[in-house]
């Protein structure tokens, strides 16, 4: 019988820029065909930070240029970047697995999530986003409501918040697409982040961290798996420290532990280990597994990776 394994991309699998992200979606691909041929129902989400950034700021550029044309809202850029990290991905597996005699239909989803308003990241946002501002440019944005920061050296940035995910609302039709034999890349860059008002949903100017929207994802699609994928071959205590350690595997205890004592960094490892204490909570027959794009199949085998489970 067949498992279902949400697989999450990090920023490794995408690169920078248009060239690098084609060449790393090339990368990407090989690991899903793995997956694929190991009978795996798959779907993928993936991050979209240098992306989102990007099509930001050429946005606001291009209001600038010229001025009848409003900058682009944040739910706009990120449904941007959803859909064209999704076509270079879905072209890239499509290739792989006929290359391999496999034919598996793959689909992008443009999926929304719902946020709370009241989410108390609204009010202390710390995501950097888009082009760096002169000091008067970021005063016409703190007049329009919005937060910036300074950062020595180099200039003023906009903030915005990063809710956690409520609902999912594309949910049903990614699963009936997993269900009928389809790969499925959806949520990308943790989904749009969209606010309910009656029967219309509006974009929110936030964007909401991938790696949690996973794991909200893989519980919802009762997934066996939820695969985090990174630029590191496993998951390691005192990283970048004489005293580093890697490690095998971590209940949730152990992982909550580390946690709390501040083991990972909180702009790289720390949400990955969130998300999957999260989903290997949520059932004692799920696990998580952090490894790298590389060695993606080898850690679903326990060649390698760690691994965290409930106990």
């Amino acid at each position: 019988m067949s498992k279902n394994i949400v697989v999450a991309l990090g920023h490794s699998a995408l690169g920078k820029t248009f060239p690098e992200q084609k060449e790393a979606a090339k990368n990407a691909a090989s690991a899903i065909a793995d997956l694929a041929a190991a009978k795996f129902n798959i779907v993928i989400t993936h991050s979209n930070g240098p992306q989102v950034g990007m099509i930001h700021s050429a946005m606001t550029e291009y209001s600038r240029l010229e001025p009848s044309n409003t900058v682009a809202p944040m739910s706009i850029c990120s449904a941007m970047s959803q859909g064209y990290i999704g076509y270079d991905l879905q072209n890239e597996i499509r290739t792989e697995l006929l290359n391999r005699g496999i034919y598996k239909p793959v689909s992008t989803i443009i999926t929304q999530v719902r946020v709370d308003p009241f989410d108390t990241a609204f009010s202390y946002p710390d995501k950097h986003i888009g082009r760096y501002m002169t000091e008067e440019e970021a005063k016409a944005e703190e007049k329009k409501g919005n937060h910036v920061v300074f950062e020595e050296g180099r200039g003023y940035r906009r903030l915005i918040a990063a809710p956690r995910p409520m609902e999912i609302y594309e949910l049903d039709a990614i699963k009936t697409l997993m269900d009928a034999g389809q790969i499925v890349i959806a949520a990308g860059g943790g989904g749009i982040p969209v606010l309910q008002q009656g029967t219309r949903l509006k974009g929110a100017s936030a964007v909401i961290e991938k790696d949690v929207t996973s794991a909200c994802l893989a519980e919802k699609l009762e997934a066996d798996i939820l695969l985090l994928l990174t630029g590191v071959e496993k998951v390691c205590l005192g990283f970048g420290t004489p005293e580093e350690k890697q490690l095998d595997s971590m209940t949730v205890e152990e992982a909550t532990r580390y946690i709390s004592e501040n083991q990972f960094s909180s702009g790289a490892m720390l949400p990955k280990v969130e998300a999957a204490v999260s989903f290997a909570s949520s059932s004692p027959a799920r696990k998580s597994i952090i490894t790298s794009i590389n060695t993606a199949i080898d850690g679903i085998t326990g060649k390698t990776g760690t691994v965290i489970t409930a106990s």
